[in-house]
């Protein structure tokens, strides 16, 4: 059941690479990012990293890693992992992702054990945005 939305987000992707695949396969679409947002109405600049790769039938699928800080200097580390499919020329993609989370911030604690599900999208001009949910 989906729970609170807790977070927000956008910016823009900061760069793109194209690297090897995973044992042999086709290539992975590296995508770095920059967004501004909240958490659980805690101002965030978050930086991420993610990689995608298409898959029979015209499907992304990712995966990526990223740190968040907050302007009091605390630090949220996110995993996650993402479905999509493109949208438009170049970057543009819709997602559709789960993330987990690890802070030592006492007041973001409740992201520890957390799973969220959320929503990603990039335009072909490299806008980012992003709203995430708790999954209960």
């Amino acid at each position: 059941m989906l729970g609170e939305k807790f977070t927000q987000a956008q910016g823009k992707v900061t760069g793109t690479r194209v690297i090897p695949g995973i044992d042999g396969g086709p290539p992975l679409v590296e995508t770095s990012f920059h967004v501004q947002g909240k958490v659980y109405g805690v101002d965030v600049t978050d930086i991420g990293t993610y990689t995608s790769r298409m898959v029979p039938g015209g499907t992304l699928v990712g995966e990526g890693q990223g740190v968040s800080m907050t302007p009091d200097g605390d630090s949220i580390v996110w995993k996650g992992f993402g479905v999509g499919k493109p949208t438009g020329r170049g970057l543009a993609a819709q997602y559709r992702y789960s993330m987990s989370f690890q802070t030592t911030s006492q007041k973001l604690s409740k992201l520890n054990g957390l799973l969220a599900v959320g929503e990603w999208e990039v335009d072909e001009n490299g806008n980012c945005k992003g709203q995430g949910w708790e999954w209960k």
